[in-house]
């Protein structure tokens, strides 16, 4: 039997878009002619691919352990045809995933999707959470780039630099740590929220403390940056971060910040991607973009008269 490729292709956008009309549009043909793809899909397979369930199409067993080798191999087969040709980004029609933490999504989130459309108006940007570790997600193409506070563990696995930053607190303007010299023994006796995907109600913080014969009072652990910042809005706990994940909430959510009063080192940010991509000229174009919306978090602030 000769196989047809391009069912690849339309394979991949069916397991993505779960649907035979969304599949179509993504590939810009009628929904009859996807169809009739899905039916020789289904020949070909010898599986269902998509069966409908009410008003929904929900995909074979078969189908969910083969989407990420599908994707994979088409983002493979897409590289190798047109790593040679020369990018348009007027033209450029992909989907990237990029998989950052969440302080950095809600910070840079903004500016990123707009300098990608403003440049690229065909490429679509899907944000995702972060997981504890990208490393699988990259390798199998699920994530296109990934933030880490540290570089990766595996040769294939490339990563940049964008920059370090420093540890503060997130307070309320009126609340008593600002009143008086901040001290180790001031910060610890404070009420505090973590940050934690987990619901972890300690950290590298406690461990300095306890080092100096202090135990913070931890009183709860919020999913998210943005979370905990309205936590510290609305209760007047303590939220330790990196700065500049606090600034859009200094002006939104009317906080304050304060050094935090303990020799820890600055937190580093790493922009992570697979080698694979290397030489994609998209996916570069899509990285140099993400570097320079990150970058200008560790710029220093602007004043009034600049």
């Amino acid at each position: 039997m000769q196989l047809d490729l391009n069912l690849l292709t339309a394979l991949d956008a069916l397991l993505e878009e779960g649907s035979v009309a969304g599949a179509a549009a993504r590939l810009h043909v009628t929904a009859p002619a996807m169809s009739r793809s899905l039916g020789r899909i289904r020949k070909v397979t010898g599986d269902q691919i998509l069966v409908r369930t009410g008003r929904h199409m929900t995909p074979t067993t078969r189908a969910l352990a083969m989407r990420t080798e599908v994707h994979a191999l088409v983002q493979q087969a897409h590289q190798l045809l047109s790593a040679q040709a020369e990018l348009d980004l007027a033209i450029l029609a992909r989907v990237f995933t990029v998989r950052w933490h969440d302080a950095l999504a809600s910070t840079c989130g903004t500016a990123l999707i707009a300098a990608v459309h403003r440049q690229a108006p065909g490429v679509q940007l899907r944000l995702t959470a972060e997981p504890g570790d990208d490393t699988p997600q990259l390798r199998r193409g699920e994530v296109d780039l990934a933030s880490s506070a540290g570089p990766p563990s595996q040769p294939d696995i490339r990563h940049r630099l964008i920059g370090r930053d420093r540890l503060v607190l997130a307070v309320r303007p009126d609340h008593p740590l600002t009143g008086q010299p901040m001290t180790a023994e001031r910060y610890a006796a404070a009420e505090h929220v973590t940050v934690s995907r987990r619901g972890s109600l300690h950290d590298r913080i406690d461990d300095a403390l306890a080092a100096l014969g202090h135990r913070r009072r931890v009183v709860a652990s919020a999913p998210t940056t943005a979370t905990a910042l309205q936590l510290a809005r609305d209760t007047g706990l303590v939220v330790t971060l990196p700065d500049a994940a606090t600034r859009a909430a200094r002006h939104q959510l009317g906080l304050t910040t304060l050094p935090l009063p303990l020799e820890l080192p600055e937190v580093p940010l790493h922009l992570l991607w697979h080698q694979r991509h290397d030489n994609d000229p998209a996916h570069t174009w899509l990285r140099e973009t993400a570097t320079r919306t990150l970058r200008s978090l560790f710029a220093p602030p602007r004043t009034p008269d600049q």
